[in-house]
């Protein structure tokens, strides 16, 4: 079954009882037992069929054996991180989400995991981190927000060479582009918000395992911490994901686009974007994306006001998400990165004037339009 198809009849995609062609949404809080021991479902903490759909459903994009839903893509991430104990050890790349920056630094530590922050690019800087005490090798890929491309089969093999996990947050491409766990990675993660949900009309988190056996682990903490995505919200992701090809071929199409755009504006001092042939990753990029994503950053000129440029536009709205039908744009400086000191920030090559443009579905002289008035307001 291709893609396509498969968002629409992949995973549990009708109703059993009554042939629905959208899942119900189950609000149960518990469910009767006819028999102890003999129900499929027992309390929606647990498990709740519309909750199941839309696992089931993610497990089947990405390849993997069993997918679990979260309250958010944090919740997701704390609970992938929970499968280690006192003492275990991470690599983890150095160009990921803030939340995540923060989670590990705040949270993860004082738990007594340590960690070695590398360029997960640099496939010997990751082979010279790895310790008698690592577990897994964690990373995003593009990264967020400078778009760094890793080589998802390089890192897996040195992992699988010493016996760790592979963990690959997969947001920034969704399944359409990337598929992780079929470069060899062990666990996926999707921030559900972005292009998956589609709609910035929910928060979620995802995750795939690519064995039963990490499948078991996850139910586990899933049940035990109890992060889980709602019914309601449930049932609002699957239905945004039944169009993920769609939208992703007119961000795909309008991304292109900007790119060439931006590639000419004077006011533009440097471009992240994997499908820049002259970015150092775009090999990488072509071989294991299908497509280079609807994610760009760039760089103002140095004195050029990134505040003024982004509060200046119009079509484009000024927002802390992506991945949705409509352009959004931020500074990370100052926005999504801003929880992280200003010198570690610096030393990963977040500067204050980058900004990060979710490229929308909108109709793209509309947004060549706003661009330029937003250039020309720095004049």
């Amino acid at each position: 079954m291709n893609f396509a198809t498969k968002l629409l009849h992949g995973g549990i995609s009708e109703d059993a009882t009554t042939g629905a062609t959208s899942v119900p949404i189950y609000m149960a809080s518990t469910f009767r037992q006819k028999q102890i021991g003999a129900n499929q479902y027992e309390y929606s903490r647990s498990g709740n069929p519309t909750r199941a759909a839309v696992e089931s459903l993610i497990a089947d994009l990405e390849g993997g054996r069993a997918g679990f839903a979260f309250a958010s893509g944090s919740a997701a991430i704390d609970t992938v991180f929970s499968l280690f104990s006192q003492g275990d050890h991470l690599v983890v790349g150095n160009d990921v989400y803030g939340g995540t920056f923060c989670l590990i630094e705040t949270v993860l530590k004082r738990f007594g995991m340590t960690f070695t922050v590398v360029d997960t690019r640099d496939l010997i800087a990751v082979k010279q981190a790895i310790t008698d005490h690592t577990k897994a090798i964690y990373l995003e890929t593009p990264t967020n927000p400078l778009l760094r491309v890793t080589d998802i089969t390089a890192i897996a093999g040195i992992a699988h060479e010493h016996h760790l996990l592979t963990i690959v947050d997969n947001t920034f491409s969704s399944p359409y582009i990337q598929r992780p766990l079929e470069l060899g990675a062990d666990i996926v993660i999707h921030s559900a918000s972005k292009y998956l949900g589609g709609h910035s009309d929910v928060i979620g988190g995802l995750v795939v395992t690519k064995s039963d056996q990490l499948g078991e682990q996850i139910r586990y903490l899933q049940n035990a911490i109890g992060a889980i995505l709602a019914p309601q919200e449930s049932w609002l992701l699957q239905r945004g994901m039944k169009t993920l090809a769609l939208r992703m071929q007119a961000h795909l199409k309008n991304t292109t686009a900007i790119f060439d755009y931006l590639q000419n504006e004077p006011a533009v001092a440097k471009i992240y974007y994997p499908g820049d042939p002259d970015n150092p990753d775009y090999e990488i990029a072509k071989k294991q994306m299908n497509g280079f994503g609807a994610m760009i950053s760039f760089e103002l000129q140095a004195g050029l006001d990134p505040v003024r440029f982004v509060q200046s536009l119009q079509t484009i709205t000024l927002a802390e998400s992506l991945g949705a039908l409509e352009s959004l744009i931020e500074i990370p400086a100052v926005m999504t990165h801003g929880a992280i000191p200003k010198s570690t920030r610096l030393a990963n090559g977040i500067k204050d004037e980058l900004i990060r443009l979710s490229v929308g579905v909108e109709d793209q002289h509309d947004l060549m339009r706003d661009l330029q008035q937003g250039f020309a307001s720095l004049k």
